[in-house]
Parts: structure tokens; C-alpha cells; sequence
């Protein structure tokens, strides 16, 4: 396993507001979550039947700040830092850097659901929106390096990947977990949501451009 850190090509124009924002949010939700318990889950997760028959549709929403755990939540914020802070501070700003995570959110969502519409599971988590920053960072930064540690018998060994490798990899094995798991959709158990990281990440690669015109000489 190779647990990214963050890029060290370019020093940070600017802070990373919205990025630190985001985060906020999505330990705060989690703290809600879990002192809420159940229902809150039940009530504010995104599930593909009830969109599909128009119910719950701020769920979309909601369900993109929600975790399923304290593992799920650290290595989310994880990857949304490592792919997340250039992108705001070196070449979209805090707006439209806000702006392309909730399009990859729903993006991500809407795969998830064309995939398995009369899904009862409840979907919760950051995962699509991130991989659809991820989609972007790989078109605008596919040459920089990422500070990276490998999870070895050694324990985290570090080390640096270029973005395109580490990126390109990681969306790979999406697309074959993605598509092994459509033989599991019957079984009515939960897993990762496999096809929301695959429509987040395409997202993010087709709207990086349009969204960050103007912004482009920033990244060289």
C-alpha cells in the first residue's frame, strides 16, 4: 500500500482555504454522525432507490461530507490534502476549486446510481468528489512529485512518485475493482463504491480546463 503526501514540486501561492474548509466540515459531520448515531446515517446518506424515485434528493449532497469510519475519514482528507492544496492555491482559488468538488461529488453519485439504480445501501463519503480532484490534478500537474510512503515489513518507507505514475495507477484499479464488483451488486451487501470514484475522477478530468481558463499560466 502507498499512502500519498503532499506534492513538493512548487511552493503554495496562497493558503488553502476552501480545502481547509472542507476539511473542517467533514470532521465535524463526522463527530455529528457518530454521536447522532444510526438514524442520523439513515437519514442523510445518499441511497440510489430513494434518488431514482425522486426522494431524499439533498441527500446528494449531504452524503459527500459523511464517513463510515475514522479510517475512511483520515485516508479521504489524506488524498484530498495531497491532490487538493495546488489545485486551490496554485491554480483555481477557493471558488471554483469548491465548485469542482461538488460537480465530481454528484458526478461520482450520478455513475453510482446509473450503475445500480435500485440500490437500498446507504452511500456516504468524499471519496467520489476527491477522485474527481484527482481526475484534474493528473491533466493540470501530471510531472510533479509526490511525497509518498510505502507500507512495507519495514513499516512506512518513504519515498517520491511522480503524479501521472501514483494517479494513473491508483485510477486503474478503480476501473478493475469497478468492474469485478458489478457480478456482487446482488448481494445486497455494502462495499466501496467503486463506480462513484470512477465518475468523480472523469469528472474532474473534463471540467479542470473549462473551470480553470484564465488560471492556466499558474501552472507551469
Amino acid at each position: 500500500m502507498i499512502v500519498p503526501g503532499r506534492d513538493v514540486t512548487r511552493p503554495l501561492k496562497t493558503f488553502p482555504v476552501m480545502l481547509s474548509l472542507i476539511i473542517g466540515l467533514n470532521v465535524l459531520v463526522f463527530m455529528v454522525e457518530v454521536a447522532a448515531g444510526e438514524s442520523f446515517i439513515e437519514r442523510w446518506a445518499m441511497t440510489p432507490d430513494d434518488i431514482t424515485h425522486g426522494r431524499n434528493l439533498e441527500t446528494l449532497l449531504t452524503s459527500m461530507f459523511m464517513h463510515a469510519g475514522v479510517l475512511h475519514l483520515v485516508g479521504n482528507m489524506v488524498f484530498l490534502v495531497a491532490f487538493g492544496e495546488q489545485l486551490e492555491a496554485n491554480y483555481l482559488g477557493p471558488l471554483r476549486f469548491l465548485a469542482l468538488y461538488l460537480l465530481c461529488g454528484l458526478a461520482a453519485d450520478a455513475l453510482q446510481i446509473a450503475v445500480d439504480p435500485n440500490s437500498t445501501i446507504p452511500n456516504v463519503g468524499a471519496s467520489g468528489a476527491i477522485a474527481g480532484i484527482m481526475g484534474a490534478f493528473i491533466v493540470v500537474f501530471p510531472g510533479d512529485q509526490i511525497q509518498a510512503w510505502v507500507l512495507s515489513f519495514a513499516g512506512l518507507v518513504p519515498t517520491r512518485l511522480s503524479a501521472g505514475v501514483f494517479i494513473g495507477l491508483w485510477f486503474l484499479l478503480q476501473l478493475i475493482s469497478g468492474f469485478g464488483s458489478l457480478a456482487e451488486t446482488s448481494t445486497g451487501e455494502g462495499g466501496v463504491a467503486y463506480f462513484a470514484h470512477i465518475g468523480g475522477f472523469i469528472a474532474g478530468a473534463l471540467l479542470i480546463l473549462p473551470m480553470g481558463l484564465g488560471q492556466r499560466q499558474q501552472a507551469l
